[in-house]
């Protein structure tokens, strides 16, 4: 297998071993679950998580959210946050 292909192969192993798990933000409410993420393939590094069906009371109108790995404090059987903006997110912003 070329040296790329198996770089492909481990950047979408690690992503989707993430996908469905819960997202917690710092005072401990649930956002939603992670949808989806976005790999940097010059990096093969996480650059942001689509967290999908947050609550009304933390995004207005459950707008999917992408959320950037910076703020990812650890990943484990949920993913915690470290930092989330002041809530609710409106709409439109």
């Amino acid at each position: 297998m070329p040296n790329d292909e198996w770089h492909l192969d481990m950047a979408d192993r690690h992503a989707s071993e993430i996908r469905g798990l819960p997202v917690i933000i710092p005072d401990g409410r649930l956002l939603g679950t992670v949808h989806d993420t976005v790999i940097d393939v010059n990096n093969w590094s996480c650059t942001h998580i689509f967290v999908s069906d947050p609550p009304d009371a933390l995004v207005e109108g459950r707008t999917h959210v992408a959320v950037p790995w910076t703020w990812v404090r650890s990943v484990g059987d949920v993913v915690l946050l470290r930092w989330f903006p002041q809530t609710p997110i409106p709409r439109n912003l």
